[in-house]
């Protein structure tokens, strides 16, 4: 589908400020959609808001339908009266640049059980109604998740496939065992999910209200250490046992010499269309009520994906294996209606893929970074964009702008400069420039080209584990990002909110 024209920014929660280690749903959130609100930016984007496993990534979690409860602000539970100021202090860390994981979960988790079991204990009949609502709206996938979350901590995070083989395989008698002898953890994570989902909702009503529209992120293949899979194993490429056959990753490409080796399970294609698609239609269904419109990572995987034994060591002897996107997508929008959806089709695309996308209407991606590595023709070059597309500086898996710009072989820094007739100085608002003068519905830009940070601030490099997914910043850089700027772009490109413009 069509979107309008307009602007805003890509930041995921866990950077936004916090005395708690990591960024979380509360107060800061509102700042930052307040900022959005005075620049004439209408898009928040994320990443994936599901909860992260092993390396912290939020596209490798342990549920495609759950929340990361880490994400639940420790002052909204102040708020509402399950803890007190004094409870959080002792969770407070000093307030960095970089995320602070594991102290932070540690300490957040003494908060979370204080709170859950206030919340238990004083229930009152209004709470009992709407956890009694939340969990009916969500039992496709709550119980089995509050399961798989109380198994995954009684085996010290270990594979579910490496778990008892009765629990493993989920017999019933083990199932009941669990759920009997493991009540009040099972209880534990029912409530982290019904308090995520009502914060995120309150803050995705706070953002709407002032006609900031949130885009999500949906993965295409979800781990193999998830619910997900523990639950419904018949619709992924995995053995009697729980063990992957054949996993998911890419070939080759800018971002990798011997491709992407992600290691996600690949879906049994023919089970999910013989069961018509009900999986996907239910995890499109939660998405668009998270989010007001999504990101499909990996879109050329709807059409074919790169298919590589689990035994492999890199990505590089894989095959294309067709995958039945046209299907799955008339399926879902017969089930859900108009699909807004923007389409990741960066890296190797085929007409085939491009003819999937456009079937849909759905908007794909443009990257200036990529736009000067080759001559006129070049695709990422904004006077090759069709309108419906989505123009970005660069996006989570890129160096920020100005990084790149230092790193970039001088042929490409001096194209850069040629086309926008500027000396390089600073190359992160020439091309946020670039990208609002285009004639792309929306230009969205990572939060850290608007505060030029150099590649100290990377979200993530692909292909890399340990220092990814850390990034944050403080009110003092937000404060620092000249919002007059943003505004006159805004307005110079006719991106401003529309009820501005009539005025």
């Amino acid at each position: 589908m069509r979107f309008p024209r307009s602007c805003g920014t890509l930041v995921h929660p866990t950077s936004f400020p916090s005395k708690y280690g990591m960024g979380d749903l509360g107060y800061e959130a509102e700042k930052f959609i307040d900022f959005l609100v005075r620049t004439d930016q209408t898009i928040w984007q994320v990443l994936p808001l599901g909860p992260t496993g092993y390396g912290n990534s939020p596209y490798a979690s342990y549920s495609a339908f759950a929340g990361n409860h880490y994400l639940i602000s420790p002052d909204r539970l102040i708020d509402k009266g399950l803890l007190s100021k004094e409870d959080v202090e002792a969770a407070q860390l000093p307030v960095k640049n970089k995320a602070e994981y594991e102290k932070s979960y540690e300490l957040k988790e003494e908060l979370y059980k204080k709170a859950a079991d206030r919340f238990y204990a004083d229930m009152s009949d209004q709470d009992k109604k709407e956890l009694s609502s939340f969990k009916k709206s969500n039992q496709t996938w709550l119980h089995d998740y509050c399961l798989f979350m109380t198994c995954l901590k009684a085996n010290d995070k270990q594979p579910w496939n490496e778990w008892d083989q009765d629990l493993a395989q989920r017999k019933p008698k083990a199932i009941a065992k669990v759920e009997k002898e493991n009540k009040e953890e099972v209880d534990y994570q029912l409530w982290l999910q019904f308090e995520f989902f009502n914060q995120w909702y309150e803050l995705k009503k706070y953002a709407n209200d002032k006609g900031i529209r949130v885009v999500g992120d949906i993965p295409i293949f979800v781990d193999h250490n998830s619910s997900d899979v523990w639950s419904n194993p018949e619709f992924f490429a995995v053995d009697k046992q729980g063990n992957r056959k054949l996993i998911a990753g890419v070939p080759p490409d800018y971002f990798s010499e011997t491709g992407q080796l992600w290691g996600n399970p690949l879906y049994k294609w023919d089970a999910l269309e013989k069961d018509n698609f009900s999986w996907w239609v239910k995890r499109f269904r939660q998405m668009f009520e998270l989010y007001d419109s999504i990101r499909v990572d990996h879109f050329r995987g709807f059409d074919a994906y790169w298919e590589v034994k689990a035994s492999a060591e890199n990505a590089i002897k894989g095959r294309w294996v067709k995958a039945p996107g046209k299907k799955l997508f008339k399926t879902i929008k017969k089930e859900l209606g108009e699909l807004p959806i923007i389409a990741e089709d960066l890296g190797v695309m085929t007409p085939e893929v491009e003819d999937l996308r456009d079937s849909f209407n759905f908007p794909g991606m443009k990257i200036l970074q990529f736009a000067f590595d080759s001559d006129s023709t070049n695709n990422f070059l904004p006077h090759n964009y069709p309108q419906n597309c989505v123009v970005y500086t660069g996006t989570h898996d890129n160096d920020t702008t100005r990084g790149w710009y230092i790193q970039a072989p001088e042929v490409e820094k001096h194209r850069m400069r040629e086309y926008t007739k500027s000396d390089g100085r600073e190359p992160e608002w020439e091309l946020i420039r670039l990208g609002m003068l285009s004639v792309a519905d929306q230009a969205i830009f990572p939060l850290q080209d608007f505060m030029s940070l150099d590649t100290a601030h990377r979200m993530n490099l692909p292909g890399t584990v340990g220092d990814n997914w850390l990034w944050r910043y403080t009110n003092d850089m937000l404060s620092s990002i000249d919002e007059g700027r943003i505004k006159l772009l805004s307005e110079m490109s006719n991106r401003k909110p529309k009820e501005d413009n009539e005025k």
